[in-house]
């Protein structure tokens, strides 16, 4: 059977592997380029200001 002192040894391992293997993630998740490049919109192209839906006028 497994010692309290493996177990504490196994534990921090898989502890420390576990972050590591979170850093390393993090790591390549940042620095990874995009697949499709995003358009890139040019300045006064579209109209100014937030475009709304107009209101419904269906009574209820």
């Amino acid at each position: 059977m497994i010692s309290d002192d493996e177990l504490y040894r196994l534990a921090i391992f898989l502890g420390c592997a576990a972050m590591v293997l979170i850093v390393v993630y993090h790591y390549f998740e940042v620095n990874a380029q995009e697949s499709r490049p995003v358009a890139v919109k040019e300045k006064g192209s579209s109209k100014a200001g937030p475009q709304t839906a107009p209101a419904s006028t269906k009574p209820r």
